[in-house]
């Protein structure tokens, strides 16, 4: 799986941060979040995929590998 994120897109709520924090973070000036793992392994996709449906921005894509 490969994670992006649209920064444009996001409303800084976290819900991805909380969801799958191995993943997922959010700057610290403006709570915008970012991407640390572009492919993270196989036992944290189905916390990514929540991630994804609970974004309220819908800024995260998942992509298959």
């Amino acid at each position: 799986m490969r994670v992006d994120l649209d920064q444009d897109k996001c409303c800084g709520a976290g819900q991805c941060v909380l969801t799958a924090p191995e993943v997922f973070d959010q700057r610290d000036d403006d709570g915008i979040a970012f991407v640390l793992t572009e492919r993270p392994p196989a036992a944290l996709h189905e916390r990514v995929r929540e991630a994804a449906l609970l974004c309220p921005a819908g800024a995260i894509q998942l992509a298959p590998e």
